[in-house]
């Protein structure tokens, strides 16, 4: 299909791997987001879950399904989204973010959780090619809003650009039952990158530690907080943000999605 527009660019809360096989208002409003712009002819994923020391793209034809996380249903460790790969997608993320060093990974990794609980939603049939970029556990989070700046440009190539994470990720903090309240530092962190978000302010999402205590709790290790600035630094002149869906579930995990896409004339 011939790309007539931009394709928009996405972050979505994750939350728990069980939302791949269930529904609810979340899913819901992943499902709804497979509608914006024109179908894309490749997914790049920036997934919490690939947090490694190097800045690498997943470059196999047939990349595996990964089940990264223990103690959930038979059904979701056998769950599989057999998507292609797209090595060609990969040799031209190497080139756009060059002379940054960007191994291409021909057997190692694959598709994670965090890409695969969304994406069993957004495209339920697996058959839009997916490529998975990395986080650099070297690097800062000015580096990854850069490194979504690089690679702005394939919006325009029909390469759908998506980020996985959560805004606010605090394990150590989780509520054992799903009527949980969330914690007042969990809501007011989130209310702050939404709004920041909506005015397309990047400064205070990137030097998150400004907001302070909300910020410390919200964000006790950075790498479901990063896939969220690539998602930013791809960000179009004249893009809107619009809110897909948000809360805070089990106490202390953001379900805040957004999708950044242009503006109607």
């Amino acid at each position: 299909m011939a790309v007539t527009a931009p394709q928009p660019a996405l972050f979505y809360g994750h939350g728990s791997p069980m939302n791949t096989l269930e529904s609810n208002r979340h899913t819901e409003a992943w499902r709804r987001s497979a509608a914006l712009g024109p179908r894309p002819r490749a997914i790049l994923a920036i997934s919490a879950h690939w947090y490694v020391e190097e800045t690498a793209v997943t470059a196999m034809a047939r990349p595996r399904t990964i089940h990264d996380f223990h103690g959930f249903p038979p059904a979701l460790h056998a769950f599989d989204y057999p998507a292609p790969g797209d090595p060609a997608l990969a040799e031209r993320i190497r080139a756009l973010l060059a002379p940054l060093p960007v191994r291409a990974d021909p057997d190692g990794w694959g598709l994670d959780h965090g890409t695969w609980s969304v994406l069993a939603h957004v495209y339920p049939e697996a058959d839009v090619p997916v490529v998975q970029l990395s986080l650099d556990a070297r690097r800062d989070a000015a580096f990854h809003h850069a490194l979504g700046r690089g690679l702005a440009a394939l919006r325009d190539e029909g390469v759908r650009i998506v980020g996985s994470g959560n805004a606010v990720h605090h394990l150590g903090r989780l509520a054992r039952h799903p009527d949980a309240p969330p914690h007042a530092w969990a809501l007011e962190f989130e209310a702050r990158v939404r709004d920041a978000v909506l005015r397309d302010e990047p400064e205070p999402l990137v030097d998150y530690h400004r907001f302070g205590a909300p910020a410390r709790a919200s964000v006790p290790t950075p790498e479901h907080y990063l896939p969220m600035l690539v998602v930013l630094g791809a960000r179009r002149p004249d893009d809107r943000a619009a809110i897909l869906t948000e809360g805070i579930e089990l106490g202390s995990i953001g379900m805040l999605s957004f999708a950044l896409d242009r503006a109607p004339a």
